[in-house]
């Protein structure tokens, strides 16, 4: 079992992460490179600082750590799909994968963005440590709460989904403060609509990759005689 899963995470993860790789450079670097622009722009009267902290070169070196830390998370989301598709125990192939993908967008990215949207660089948002923390427990608790939605019968366990939901909304993101001046508010808003939509794709390919190699080595999680 533990083989079935290891294979079908990372040949999920390599082909969601190359169609991610391939999206971002066609839409999403743009927008980055033109928001690094107002990033680095100083104010009048700035000085410039002497020891810039390191940074890959434009270019190749560039893209290859871009590829490299999107391969990284998409093969890390893959496991998390895959192991979730495993405790279920239920059968899967790419089609009822694609649900899966759908519902992990909806965990790990639509959900907390609602509270966080996406942010381009040169964008002053609330402390980055909040943020995280506020993510992090607002993916949870919808992970938990589809499971309870979705895999789970009886009314209280439904109840309980519903609020897991909306929790981490009641309480609220931690408020975030843009520095005016810096990022045009129609780029900052290009950026959060195109990742939403090719994160969603990214999930959806993540989702169908995953049914289908889970399936495909089926024969890895069988005992042999």
């Amino acid at each position: 079992m533990l083989t079935r899963i290891v294979v079908s995470a990372l040949l999920a993860g390599l082909v969601a992460g190359v169609v991610s790789f391939g999206a971002n450079m066609w839409k999403i670097t743009p927008i980055i490179l033109h928001a690094e622009v107002f990033e680095h722009t100083e104010s009048p009267g700035a000085k410039a600082s002497e020891d810039e902290a390191w940074a890959p070169e434009d270019g190749f070196e560039r893209n290859a750590y871009t590829f490299l830390a999107g391969l990284v998370t998409t093969i890390g989301f893959a496991f998390l799909l895959v192991g979730a598709i495993a405790l279920s125990g239920r059968e899967v192939d790419w089609k009822k994968g694609l649900l899966w993908g759908l519902c992990a967008f909806g965990a790990f990215f639509a959900w907390p963005g609602l509270g966080l949207a996406p942010e381009p660089p040169g964008l002053v948002a609330a402390n980055l440590a909040e943020r995280q923390i506020w993510w992090l427990g607002t993916a949870v608790s919808a992970a938990a709460a589809l499971a309870l939605l979705f895999l789970v019968r009886g009314a209280l366990w439904k109840i309980t989904g519903v609020l897991l939901l909306a929790i981490p909304h009641i309480l609220g993101a931690p408020g975030v403060e843009v520095e005016a001046g810096r990022v045009p508010a129609e780029l900052a808003g290009e950026f959060a609509t195109t990742s939403m939509v090719l994160t969603g794709i990214m999930f959806l390919v993540l989702g169908a990759m995953s049914g289908h190699f889970y399936r495909k080595f089926e024969h890895l999680g069988q005992t042999q005689p």
